[in-house]
Formats: structure tokens, C-alpha cells, sequence
């Protein structure tokens, strides 16, 4: 924590001094820089939990934008050539957070407010563009939202124009030039979001939805050569996606991240009991050791094929912590079993290295993995048992501390807890047996006899 905290304090200062330098340089208003790092310094002290953005991130975005507004200043060209809503959008796609989103247009509209020694309205026209833009493409899965994002933000900005100049139509390019502001932000916004998502180290929304695509080649190799997990995995992702939407998290990557989750298992799925057949086990010729160490290299082995197949280090921290530093209880137990007495069995030695969930969603998905492993165990899946596994396997994740470095409070887990027993009651939930027809009711099914047929003089009067 004390390196995290000194590594901090580097990156804020550093930001801090290389913005009052081009504000000098540049010669505009310090009161710019100062508002920016008031911003940084608001993000650091009141948002110390957040884990999906950096100071180091925001710095670089407000940057991207500044350049390009200086260079539409130093060319001469027209304030309306700059993008407003260009941060932003991206602000808002990449970190999914409308505070973050906002207080960027808010120091975008006072730079180019004193970057081109405009008029408040100027300012204004800025801060609206990027306020709507945000509001707009929150929580967008698909690249023609943004787009019609874009058109709606450059009617807005041509309108607002209008209302600046007293409905008074005098240069009608000035208009024109801000309704396609607006419309090729959106364009902009989308070539560049990749290279966003690749030097933030982040997944957005609409690459989210392309990795949900089933002819993912490491999907298609779980359909074949893991079915069960296949199987545990779609369930988990629904529990996860709905538990999220119920606490207010991101329910998209909750889902995706559990489709991956135990994509480890591949490398020796027929260890783990989903893709075993009942009746035996490949763990009953192992040792409690070795079959630890097979079951626990499924995190180190997952980890190893999402870098083969380039998946974001965002579904990465899913893999790692979907169980925590959690105990394989099972076969601790039984390690207890077979102790002899010169031995000594330690319970660290049976679990997972960790690190612990430190978001909403990788919690989420560690809970939903637990509690659907633990139903699927369930001789007799009756509801009354369903509700009582499903709280005693969310109070056990709490009380062994795997749900204390993320943001989840008490009555959220009562919420994740309902969301749970409502779906896993749909899923296992106990059918009527079917009756069977024994052999003499088949044998005495009523069949049409020979004299209630027609004969050929009847068929013969009714033509």
C-alpha cells in the first residue's frame, strides 16, 4: 500500500507540474492547471477504491484534447473546428463513470474558454456538448448509438448557437460547421476508442459484446472439449448479469467475464466433476495434495491462454480472482481424513493464491460461481434448499473475508442473495413426474372395428 500510495503521489505531482509548464508555455490563464489538478486531487482523495481509471489516464485524455485545440488556434482556424464532444464520449465509454466524464468537459470547456480568449458562452456551448455527449453514450453496446449520439449533439450545439445569436440566421456555415462538430466526434470517437482500450489497458461495451460472440475460439473449445463447464459458465454469467443490474454494477462485464472465468479448466477438464461421468472420478486414484494442485492450476492455467488469445487484462482479473485465496475444502477435508500422526496438514497449503475480488463484478462472479457449483450438488433441488444454500454459501464467502476488498455492503449481498434463488429456483427446480402407460392400457387402446367402417354401398349412397 505504501508503494501504491508513493507511486501515486509521483504520477499527481508529476501531472501537476507538466500541466502548470504548458500553461506557461502556451501562455494561457493558471487558473487552467489549477483547476486540474483541484479535479485530480478531488478523483484521489474522494474515490480511493476506484480501480478503473488512473490520474495517469484522465491526464492524457485532457492532453490528447488540448493539443488539438491549440493547434486549431495556432492555424487560425475557427473555434467550432474542435471536437467538444470527442473526451468526453471517450471518457464515458472507457471508464463507464459520468462523474469522470463530466468533470473532463468541465476542464475541457475552461481551456478552450481561455485557449481562445472566448466569451462565456463559448465555455458554455463546451460544457453542454460534453455534459449531453456523456448522458448520451452511457451504458452504449452498440457503434450506432454513438453514432446517433453524434448527429443528436450537433443539432444540439447548431441550436444552442442559435440561442446565443437571438435567433438572429446571419453566417449559416457557422451552424453548419456545428452540427458536423457533433457528427464527426462520433466518428472520431469510434476509430480511435481501440487504441484507447489498448494503452488503457480497459474493455469497453461494444468490445464486450464482440467477445460474447459463441465462435470465440476458446468458447467453441470449451463446447467440445469441456461441456460441463460450458455448461456452469453460461449459468454463472446469467446469475452474474442479474445479481449486477440489481446492485447497480456493470452487468455486461459481469457476464462476459464469467463466460471466461474457468477457461483453465480446458488444459485437464476431465479433473473437474462437471465433465466427469458420474460414476467415476479421476481424483479417487490421487492424492487430497495432488488433486489440490490440479484443481487450483486451473487460475494459473487460464491466465496463461487468455494472454495466448489477447483477451483484456480486465477479463484477466476475472480468472485470477473468481475464487479469492478461498480454501478447496474439499479436499482439505479429506486430507484431514488421512492424516497420520506424524503428519501436519495446513490450511494454506489448500488455498487458492489469490489475489481477493477487488470490484463489484469480479465479487459478483466469485459468489455466482460458489453458488451454482453448490446447487448443482443438490440431490433434491427443492426451493426451500435452494434459498438455504444459496445464503449459506454468500455468508460463508463474508465471513472468510474474500468480499473485503470490494464495494459490495450487506444489503446489496441480501439483493445478490435474491437474484440467486430467483434464477436457480427456475433453473433446478423439481418437475411432476410424468405416468407411465403400462402395457394391457396400450393393449386396450380403442381402435375403429371392422363393422363400423364404411361399406362400399354406404360410401356409394352418400356420393
Amino acid at each position: 500500500m505504501i508503494k501504491r500510495a508513493s507511486k501515486d503521489k509521483v504520477i499527481f505531482l508529476f501531472f501537476g507540474t507538466v500541466t502548470f509548464a504548458i500553461a506557461y508555455l502556451v501562455q494561457i490563464n493558471l487558473l487552467v492547471p489549477l483547476l486540474l489538478v483541484s479535479i485530480c486531487a478531488y478523483l484521489k482523495i474522494s474515490r480511493k477504491k476506484q480501480k478503473n481509471y488512473n490520474l495517469l489516464n484522465l491526464s492524457f485524455l485532457f492532453l490528447v484534447n488540448f493539443a488539438i485545440a491549440f493547434f486549431i488556434f495556432k492555424k487560425g482556424l475557427p473555434v467550432y473546428y474542435v471536437p467538444f464532444s470527442v473526451i468526453p464520449m471517450l471518457a464515458t465509454l472507457l471508464f463507464n463513470d459520468l462523474e469522470i466524464s463530466l468533470l473532463l468537459s468541465l476542464a475541457n470547456s475552461v481551456s478552450i474558454c481561455a485557449l481562445f480568449c472566448g466569451p462565456f458562452h463559448l465555455g458554455l456551448l463546451s460544457l453542454i456538448s460534453g455534459v449531453l455527449s456523456s448522458l448520451l453514450v452511457k451504458d452504449a453496446r452498440k457503434r450506432m448509438t454513438i453514432i446517433q449520439s453524434g448527429i443528436i449533439i450537433g443539432i444540439i450545439q447548431a441550436l444552442m448557437q442559435l440561442f446565443i445569436d437571438h435567433f438572429f440566421i446571419g453566417q449559416i456555415d457557422k451552424y453548419l460547421f456545428l452540427a458536423l462538430n457533433g457528427a464527426s466526434s462520433s466518428i472520431i470517437v469510434l476509430g480511435v476508442l481501440p487504441i484507447f482500450e489498448h494503452l488503457f489497458r480497459t474493455v469497453t461495451n461494444v468490445s464486450l459484446l464482440e467477445l460474447a460472440d459463441f465462435n470465440h475460439p476458446l468458447l467453441q473449445r470449451m463446447v467440445i472439449e469441456a461441456p460441463g463447464t460450458y455448461h456452469h459458465s453460461l449459468i454463472v454469467g446469467n446469475l452474474s448479469e442479474s445479481a449486477c443490474r440489481a446492485v447497480g454494477a456493470n452487468a455486461l462485464l459481469a457476464r462476459i467475464g464469467a463466460y471466461y472465468h474457468d477457461i483453465g479448466k480446458l488444459e485437464k477438464s476431465d479433473y473437474f466433476s462437471e465433465n466427469q461421468a458420474v460414476s467415476a472420478s479421476k481424483h479417487d486414484t490421487l492424492s487430497p495434495s495432488m488433486s489440490k494442485m490440479i484443481i487450483m492450476n486451473h487460475v494459473k492455467e487460464g491466465v496463461e491462454l487468455a494472454k495466448k488469445y489477447r483477451l483484456s487484462p480486465v477479463l484477466v482479473n476475472f480468472i485470477i480472482q473468481h475464487h479469492g485465496n478461498s480454501l478447496v475444502y474439499y479436499f482439505y477435508r479429506k486430507a484431514l481424513e488421512t492424516l497420520e500422526e506424524d503428519e501436519e496438514v495446513k490450511e494454506e497449503g489448500f488455498r487458492y493464491p489469490g489475489p481477493k475480488p477487488n470490484t463489484k463484478e469480479t465479487a459478483i462472479v466469485l459468489l455466482a460461481d460458489s453458488v451454482e457449483a453448490a446447487t448443482r450438488a443438490l440431490r433434491e433441488p427443492a426451493a426451500a434448499k435452494i434459498e438455504e444454500i444459496v445464503h449459506k454459501v454468500v455468508n460463508n464467502k463474508f465471513i472468510d473475508h474474500q468480499l473485503d476488498e470490494c464495494d459490495l455492503t450487506l444489503k446489496d449481498l441480501e439483493k445478490i442473495s435474491e437474484e440467486f434463488i430467483r434464477i436457480l429456483g427456475g433453473i433446478y427446480h423439481t418437475r411432476e413426474s410424468y405416468p407411465e402407460e403400462s402395457r394391457s392400457e396400450n393393449n386396450h387402446k380403442k381402435l375403429p372395428k371392422e363393422d363400423s367402417r364404411p361399406s362400399d354401398k354406404d360410401k356409394k349412397d352418400r356420393s
